[in-house]
């Protein structure tokens, strides 16, 4: 069991700080805003990984979720919400839900998160966590993130926690004239780049490439048309 998770949060986001600024030159961001590691603060992490792997919870690493998935890194989770400036107003859309984890430190920054996941089990197990913990403004539904959730478009930022070859269209066309999209590009095993998309008032597309990572690859992008 986990014995204090008080002092491994504290040490975890220790561990963070010394990794945003390590990876600097990379990102261009020497801290993150402190309501971004408020909100790493306030979500009990080992509420979000499986009982025998929960002593680790507080690791700044991944863990796996079943499924071939995984709970990303906590530096990574922080350093993708950040990028995305989220605001107090702001509508998110996020593609690969996992155990949750993400979507609940969104819903300390945010009005609103939808959450899609293809695999319906961890879409069912995520929607009764994020119940249970009390985060009433994030709505989980299982299906591919390849098409976006266009009921609830267009959002003021995105986020995908899965790797793909390109962006897919729809996510783009679903983000709001100012909004961000963040998602690690590329093969898993010959690179992949965390690459922030902004999209301008006029509809034009700005990218950059943020960082080296390495996340487990999108699923069901088999109809999924690209940027």
């Amino acid at each position: 069991m986990q014995t204090n998770p008080d002092v491994n949060l504290e040490h975890l986001l220790g561990e963070i700080r010394e990794e945003v600024r390590a990876t600097a030159g990379y990102t261009g961001r020497a801290e993150l805003a402190e309501r971004v590691i408020a909100a790493m603060r306030k979500v009990p992490r080992h509420a979000f990984v499986p009982d025998e792997l929960q002593p680790g919870a507080y690791r700044n690493a991944p863990l796996p979720i079943g499924h071939g998935q995984t709970i990303s890194q906590p530096y990574i989770v922080a350093l993708m919400t950040d990028l995305i400036q989220p605001q107090a107003d702001d509508v998110v859309l996020e593609i690969g839900t996992g155990s949750g984890y993400q979507a609940a430190v969104l819903a300390l920054l945010v009005k609103q998160v939808y959450s899609l996941e293809i695999v319906e089990s961890l879409a069912c197990a995520a929607r009764q966590r994020l119940q249970q913990l009390g985060y009433g403004n994030v709505e989980v539904q299982s299906g591919n993130g390849c098409f976006g959730w266009v009921e609830h478009a267009p959002y003021d930022a995105v986020i995908v926690t899965a790797g793909a070859p390109q962006i897919p269209a729809a996510l783009v066309e679903q983000l709001k004239p100012g909004g961000r999209l963040i998602m690690p590009v590329g093969d898993r095993y010959f690179g992949q780049e965390l690459l922030l998309l902004k999209k301008d008032a006029n509809g034009r597309l700005e990218q950059r490439c943020v960082l080296p990572v390495l996340f487990v690859p999108l699923t069901g992008t088999a109809q999924c048309s690209w940027v």
